[in-house]
């Protein structure tokens, strides 16, 4: 069994089954108190360090710690806010220099195999390192080239591998020279839509924000629905949105955005049509996997986060009428993510984390058939 050390833990949704296919985390870090706790439930046998990597004390610990305990396997996911098209996207912004500290851990530890994730737009990203700039790959590779080999292509898609989520993600697969192994992706697979991964889930009403009686006024039924809601599983619950958010959605077809209709549109309190982006107020679309889930997919009015919909009634916009116009229940993001439906979400975190940390992390049921292949290429190489 290899013994792992988990950089940029999140609460572990990342190595959710790496124990299933003998990759030990041994140790653990972390910077956010609530995510350590989560994660601590979740891997009780795991150290975790909670603490900024980008502190020597915290840092040198981990590294020591890890020699200690015989470490050849790192999984490093630095926060990637910073470059992703969901965020602010600034040009140096400090988080984008968290993976100095990734790549310090790495070269000291000195580990066999270390699976390294972002975004995409890494592969555009700028960073400032001696007062000289690179693109993140550059350095990465300026770094780590003379002892690791890596992968071909970091490229990869979420959906060419069974899960129901496009997210695409650049991933490093580093294997130490000595080892002679080549470590790549392995071979595609069918792509799940969202109509096959959410089959047999019941229909569910959002709670309205503005209160019950609104809630039942737009939904006579909404308790009877709940009710089968919870019964399937006890995190298939209403979410809350506002009223107005909600009459737009339940206007607007699967796939397409409130932007496009001519009467229900997204607008202010006051009335006022709201300007965004042409994926905001968008359902997702059932023969599609789902675009990727991000950190704010409790708000309608972020990227692509509402349900695809059943039809209840056909007609023009003012007649058409839409179920589910709400996000994913934190059940469906369960099965979205290829997170196991007996996850054991602790009773104390609140839905806004749970929908964070689950929008943060990488599949793991990808990190999973990504490590496997190692797996088989080394037991290849010691056996074959």
């Amino acid at each position: 069994m290899l013994k792992g050390l988990s950089l940029f833990s999140n609460v572990g949704v990342a190595e959710t089954y790496l124990s299933d296919i003998g990759i030990d985390i041994v140790l653990a870090n972390e910077i956010k108190k609530d995510r350590a706790k989560f994660y601590s439930e979740l891997f009780p046998e795991t150290e975790m360090v909670v603490g900024d990597i980008t502190k020597d004390s915290v840092r040198n610990y981990i590294i020591n710690k890890s020699k200690k305990l015989n470490v050849d396997f790192i999984i490093a996911t630095p926060p990637c806010q910073g470059m992703s098209i969901a965020g602010k996207m600034d040009e140096f912004d400090e988080r984008n220099q968290l993976i100095y500290y990734a790549l310090d851990v790495i070269k000291k530890v000195r580990p066999k195999y270390v699976f390294l994730e972002n975004v995409p737009r890494q592969l555009k990203t700028k960073i400032r390192m001696n007062n000289k700039i690179y693109y993140i790959p550059e350095y990465i590779k300026e770094v780590l080239s003379k002892e690791y080999r890596f992968n071909k292509e970091a490229l990869i898609k979420a959906m060419d591998y069974g899960i129901p989520q496009m997210r695409k993600r650049n991933i490093y697969l580093l294997t130490k020279k000595t080892t002679s192994l080549i470590w790549e992706y392995p071979p595609k697979e069918k792509i799940i839509n969202l109509r096959d991964a959410l089959k047999g889930i019941p229909s569910i009403y959002p709670y309205i924000r503005e209160g019950y009686s609104d809630t039942i006024n737009l939904f006579p039924d909404f308790e009877l629905k709940k009710k089968i809601g919870l019964k399937f599983h006890k995190w298939h619950k209403p979410p809350t949105h506002a009223k107005r958010m909600v009459i737009a959605m339940q206007h607007t077809p699967s796939g397409q955005t409130a932007f496009d209709n001519k009467i229900y549109y997204p607008k202010r309190i006051d009335g006022v049509k709201v300007k965004g982006h042409y994926n905001h107020y968008r359902r997702h679309s059932w023969n599609k996997p789902a675009r990727t889930i991000t950190q704010n997919n409790g708000v309608i009015s972020s990227l692509t986060c509402v349900h695809p919909g059943y039809i209840i009634k056909k007609g023009n916009e003012e007649e058409r009428l839409y179920s589910d116009a709400r996000v994913f229940s934190i059940y469906e993001l369960l099965i979205i993510s290829s997170l196991p439906s007996s996850w054991n979400i602790p009773e104390w975190a609140s839905e806004n984390l749970i929908r964070s940390v689950i929008g943060e992390g990488i599949p793991p049921l990808l990190v999973k058939k990504i490590v496997y292949q190692l797996l088989k290429e080394k037991q290849e190489v010691n056996y074959g």
